[in-house]
């Protein structure tokens, strides 16, 4: 069974959520499913139905400015954060909000990328709101290519600073749906999951985002500054799982790594073949995906105990 509904935070921006109810009697308990940039809800019913397969009841929602919650700029289609706090408030209130958490209801976070990110600066604030963490190729740190890094940071830090915060970054554009193209994209190897997305946008238009602006590169840049302070990750130590892209071309696997080595309880999978976006990957690499979850899921520090 599934539902959708909307909440609204205290700084008034409407956030929509589902829900995923399992048919099984005996639930195993409650995954918090996180999507990244640009990612809405539909693009993981599938992933939402194989953990309510497994037991599981799945929370999940979009990211202020992206999906059909709350955008934050006239302009639809620009990417935009002023600062990841937001994300992160956003989080929390949905947690306190919507989310149960009791004896009985053990619960997991399942994350991809910008999601990670948030994850992992949430726990630093709630180490102990959560029993387990699961994240897809984390956004430790991006990728700047072709630009190097230093550069693309002090263009990020110059545009805000003149006033071009809500201004798309160089190469940034609309989404235009006919330069969606399969070949060459950096997402997923799978033609089929590439197109289901694209065939959501076309159900609904105002799914579509576009690239990002100014302020989203520089409060990303930020970000991640601070996710990777030293001693910044020192109070987690619920067990978290790892699972990165061998093929990442989107994201930092060196700034995964170093991380996974700086949490107390982490360890790290790579699935070799696999692009950016893994759980929209094709079969064969999404059931490496689904058999690392399993065995994670099923040790004993972690609280879900195997279906059977």
């Amino acid at each position: 069974m599934r539902s959708w509904n909307y909440l609204t935070t205290p700084d008034r921006i409407s956030l929509r959520y589902g829900l995923f109810r399992p048919e099984k009697e005996n639930r195993r308990g409650t995954v918090v499913l996180l999507g990244g940039r640009f990612e809405f809800m539909e693009k993981y019913i599938e992933t939402a139905e194989e953990l309510n397969e497994r037991g599981f009841t799945v929370f999940t929602f979009d990211w202020r400015g992206q999906g059909l919650s709350s955008r934050m700029l006239p302009f639809r289609h620009r990417g935009y954060v002023a600062d990841y706090a937001d994300y992160i408030r956003d989080l929390e209130f949905f947690m306190d909000t919507v989310v149960p958490r009791g004896k009985d209801e053990p619960r997991l976070f399942l994350a991809h990328s910008m999601g990670a990110h948030i994850v992992l600066r949430y726990l630093h604030h709630h180490p102990d709101r959560a029993d387990g963490a699961v994240l897809v190729s984390p956004m430790i740190d991006v990728r700047t290519d072709p630009f190097p890094k230093w550069l693309a940071r002090l263009l990020a830090k110059t545009g805000v600073r003149y006033g071009f915060e809500s201004a798309y970054v160089p190469g940034g554009t609309d989404y235009i749906l006919l330069d969606e193209r399969y070949r060459g994209n950096r997402l997923t190897s799978d033609y089929e999951r590439f197109s289901a997305v694209k065939r959501e946008v076309v159900k609904n238009p105002a799914l579509a985002l576009g690239g990002v602006t100014y302020s989203w590169l520089d409060a990303t840049f930020r970000s991640v500054d601070i996710l990777t302070a030293p001693g910044y990750l020192e109070g987690i130590s619920l067990p978290v799982l790892m699972v990165t892209a061998g093929r990442d071309r989107v994201v930092s696997r060196e700034a995964q790594e170093k991380v996974c080595r700086n949490l107390r309880n982490c360890r790290i999978r790579t699935i070799p073949e696999a692009l950016h976006e893994i759980l929209m990957e094709r079969d064969r690499l999404r059931a490496q995906f689904w058999r690392c979850f399993d065995d994670f899921t099923a040790e004993k520090n972690v609280m879900f105990p195997r279906q059977g």
